[in-house]
């Protein structure tokens, strides 16, 4: 332990370089930053919440949505198989949680049964419930009534994935506003708790929430618009305009082409009139259905619903084969582009709603900085001090490497773009304490070899083996209870886990090989026979 061999050297320095690049970027502003050129490190540290502002938000998911339109969805599959299996019925209808009907012929309930149970009510490998398990209860009656009715454990399955998809979506719409680490977390049944550090418009942000963002794609009774109070042909609705609530449209119930088959949306300036459109891309499945619903309907009008209101329902002119289309309606670039975002995220399971809204100042996060600075900077002043006082030369020693030690965390949180918050500030100031530790460990038992009368070079070597164990086995257990902290823990926690676990990785290389390096720099300078510790 007491030799240094010229490889290890050179990575000890090629580490710390690296460092210093990385951390450089947070002495710049952020515009300094960004002008940097591109083959040099530009990342600063991310900033949470606490830290430099912004959003918070309590959504809560609309369970009730996502029921119905799971037992609609049964009720069209109830019907699709007793009509494929020629058994007769009537007065199919959902209710709550049940789908009601009646078979016409009583001594074809029991087929019936069979039948659904075998189709609708059987989870598959890759159902619902994952595996194993029924989605639902089958209740017959002598005279053909039939209630199908899905089981609590469907129910709680399809609520778990409306949520998880909810999360899933708002991460991606975020992600699109190029907002960094934003705190997407559930909290109870139908709740999704959501921070954005750094977002300056809010309402954007609930503007891009409020929009469940469902698109199909639907044939109309002719192209006319008509008033409100007119009835609908059978296999028809009534469907408002987008841009204005006056105007009505009749369309046709089928889906004949759904927003599920998107690949890509973008704004863009359409060539006709110059105005903002929003340019869409299907998949190789969407595409075959566009083309084949506009080549089967040539000079028919082709509904585009959004959220249950017709955004434009142009006339097919031509077939258009290629998978890819436009989408007008009066749209600025702003709205234009908040659209195809939109878009492109996916649609939403169901509607949020807001149950809490705050909003975190900036000048609460620079109060918070400043307080973390002037903690930070007295914690490493205090340690400064105390290693010189204990342990003389070796002790300045040890400060050097626990500069080195804050250079390197730093240039970790900005490679990594982990997200520094106020618990996180809390954790470099206890890295700060806990970095000096190993090298407390090593110098004493250095201490003891020297009074136990051995020379120089091997005090330094016994001193550096024997607290080696020591200091991988404590640093060990609380990189675990870090990693506890991290996954278990909320955002915040989660923050003072980060700077706590990187913090530990850099004091062990700080306290290992620059502390030693400068030791046995030294030593081979001096060949002292006497050590000042």
């Amino acid at each position: 332990m007491a030799h240094f061999k010229r490889w290890q050297a050179i990575l000890v320095a090629a580490i710390c370089l690296l460092g210093l690049a990385f951390a450089a970027p947070n002495l710049l502003s952020s515009k300094d930053a960004e002008g940097l050129p591109s083959w040099l490190p530009g990342q600063q540290i991310n900033l949470g919440l606490d830290l430099q502002g912004g959003s918070h938000l309590l959504l809560e998911v609309d369970l009730k949505t996502v029921i119905k339109e799971h037992v609609d969805s049964l009720a069209d599959s109830i019907r699709r198989e007793l009509r494929s299996a020629r058994i007769r019925f009537a007065g199919l209808r959902a209710s709550g949680t049940s789908v009601v009907l009646r078979i016409r012929k009583p001594e074809e309930t029991d087929r019936a049964r069979t039948l659904l149970l075998r189709t609708v009510g059987a989870s598959t490998g890759g159902g619902l419930l994952g595996g194993g398990g029924r989605e639902v209860d089958i209740e017959t009656q002598s005279n053909g009534q039939v209630r199908v009715t899905l089981t609590e454990t469907a129910l709680t399955a399809r609520t778990d994935q409306a949520v998880d998809q909810s999360i899933e979506v708002i991460r991606r719409r975020i992600d699109e506003t190029g907002t960094l680490e934003p705190i997407i977390q559930r909290q109870g049944k139908d709740r999704i708790l959501l921070q954005v550090p750094g977002l300056s418009d809010p309402e954007r942000l609930k503007r891009l929430l409020g929009k469940t963002a469902k698109m199909t794609f639907h044939l109309t009774v002719g192209c006319a618009t008509v008033p409100k109070d007119t009835k609908p042909p059978p296999g028809a609705r009534i469907v408002p305009n987008d841009s204005d609530p006056n105007i009505f449209h009749i369309v046709r119930k089928r889906i004949r082409v759904s927003g599920e088959d998107l690949i890509d949306a973008q704004a863009t300036i359409g060539q006709q009139r110059g105005l903002p459109v929003v340019a869409f891309r299907f998949n190789s499945r969407g595409a075959r259905r566009f083309g084949d619903v506009t080549r089967r309907n040539v000079d028919r009008c082709f509904a585009i619903v959004l959220d249950g209101k017709v955004i434009s329902a142009p006339r097919i002119i031509q077939p258009i084969l290629g998978g890819s289309g436009i989408i007008t309606g009066g749209f600025t670039i702003k709205t234009a582009n908040e659209l195809a975002l939109l878009l492109r995220a996916g649609a939403l399971p169901a509607p949020l709603t807001v149950l809490e809204e705050r909003t975190v100042g900036a000048s609460l996060g620079a109060d918070s900085i400043s307080a973390g600075k002037i903690a930070s900077i007295l914690g490493l002043i205090l340690v400064v001090v105390f290693m010189v006082i204990a342990y003389g030369r070796f002790g300045i020693m040890a400060d050097i490497a626990l500069t080195a030690n804050m250079i390197l965390l730093a240039g970790a949180l900005s490679l990594l773009q982990a997200t520094l918050t106020l618990p996180g500030i809390a954790g470099i100031v206890l890295t700060i304490g806990m970095a000096v530790d190993a090298n407390v460990l090593i110098f004493e038992r250095i201490r003891e070899e020297v009074r136990a009368g051995r020379p120089p070079i091997s005090a330094v070597d016994a001193g550096y083996r024997r607290a080696l164990t020591t200091i991988i086995d404590s640093n060990l257990t609380t990189f675990i209870a870090a990693l506890m902290l991290f996954f278990f823990g909320s955002g915040p926690v989660k923050g003072f886990a980060v700077t706590l676990s990187i913090g530990l990785a850099t004091s062990m290389f700080s306290a290992i090989m620059i502390t030693r390096f400068f030791v046995v720099w030294w030593l081979r300078r001096n060949r002292t026979k006497d050590l000042p510790i």
